[in-house]
Order: structure tokens, then sequence, then C-alpha cells
């Protein structure tokens, strides 16, 4: 084997290798992320209901987002592995129900499955494919149900004011564990409970304490606004 044979062929093991730890796990937790609907469709964008008809009032799915200790996150980690919607064909009917699109215009919220996958999803590809994804995330929100948690504490979606701390503690008595919160604002400029974040280890097996919290933008009381 010729000196140049045997350089190209280390390198080309080197390229392999590489290609490999780039499909490796490559972050620390995920984030999962649940909207409050109400707040989605109070804003001055408003919002379209699905072609299946208005959701019911409920928090919904956003997101399972792959995250590193610092806050930062990695995304569209693999152009080559687009989302296929018959690899979850088993799985629709719940995704309608617990993981819609309200963006406008009205849709079958394929797109919005589409942008979670190719976003995040491809960087979870270590410990979930497609199928895993979509079903890991329906079965944490039915661990987590945060408006079961508010309405035990007497949080209700009523348009009324809250105090932020309560929420979160109402949130953690009922599921367990300290959730961030995001806000948005109305067309009046109230800030209003908008989403939810809980942290999920990074085999995707369970819930965790949070490493880092997101930037929230809430007052010390937000509104929580009907649906």
């Amino acid at each position: 084997m010729s000196s140049f044979t045997r350089f190209v062929l280390i390198n080309l093991v080197i390229f392999q290798c590489l290609s490999l730890l780039c499909l490796a796990q490559d972050f620390d937790f995920f984030y999962f992320v649940q909207s409050w609907p109400g707040s989605y469709c109070d804003t001055g964008r408003s919002c379209c209901y699905p072609r299946a008809g208005k959701p019911s009032a409920d928090f919904k799915i956003h997101g399972l987002w792959p995250n590193y200790n610092d806050g930062t996150y990695p995304s569209n980690c693999d152009s080559s592995n687009p989302f296929d919607r018959t690899q979850i064909s088993d799985l629709v009917s719940s995704m309608q129900r617990n993981w819609p699109s309200l963006a406008c215009p009205s849709s079958d919220s394929t797109k919005f499955w589409a942008h979670e996958w190719d976003k995040h999803g491809t960087c979870a590809e270590s410990v979930l494919d497609q199928h895993g994804y979509f079903e890991t995330s329906l079965k944490l929100k039915s661990q987590a149900n945060i408006l079961q948690a508010l309405e035990t504490a007497g949080i209700n979606p009523d348009g009324s004011y809250y105090s932020l701390d309560k929420i979160k503690s109402a949130i953690e008595e009922g599921v367990g564990y300290r959730p961030g919160i995001t806000c948005n604002v109305d067309d009046s400029g109230n800030r209003q409970l908008y989403e939810v974040y809980l942290c999920v280890d990074s085999s995707a097996s369970g819930f965790i304490n949070c490493p880092i919290f997101p930037s929230g933008q809430c007052g010390s009381t937000v509104e929580f606004p009907k649906f």
C-alpha cells in the first residue's frame, strides 16, 4: 500500500468517526414546553383554529427541545432526515388534540409538527427517532397536567390576575418540579401566562429539576386569559 493510499484511508476513517460524533447526543437536557392557547390568540396577531375545529381549553404542546446547560441550544441538526408524517400516522389523532397549530391560515398542523422535528427533533436523533420524539412528547404531557395543577390551587383561566410565584408553586405542587414561565402581551399591554417549561433528562426518560430557566418577561402578577 502506497503512503498516499494509506493517507487517504486514514483521513476517510477520521471523517467517518467525526460524522458519527456529529450524530451522537450533544445536549444536556430537554425543555418540554406547553402553551396556553388563550394567550397565543389574545395578541395583535390573533390566531386561526385548526381545520379540525377549536381546540379544547387546555395547555397544548409546543415542543420538546434539546438544550445546553448554558441556555443555548442546537438546531436543525440533520437535513437528511426531514419530517415524515407517515412515520407518526398512529399518533396523529392524539397530536391533533394535544399539539395543534393555531397559526394562520388554518391547517392540519403538519407544518407545525414538521418545524418542531426539523429544528429540534433532529438534534435528539441519538435518543429518539421521529415516532419516538412525538410519542414521548405526548407521554410527557399526560404526566404533566398543568391546567389541573393550577385549577386545584384556585388559579383559573378566567381573565383574572394571579401571582407568578403562586403559579409556579401550584405547578410544582401538582407536577413535582419547579417550572419556568414565559409571558406574552395582549393588545392592552397586559402580561399573560403563555408558556410553561419543564425539564427532561437527556435520555427523555423523565422530568428533572431545571439546570437553567428561560427568561420569562413576566411581572409579579400575570393574567390568565380565557380561551
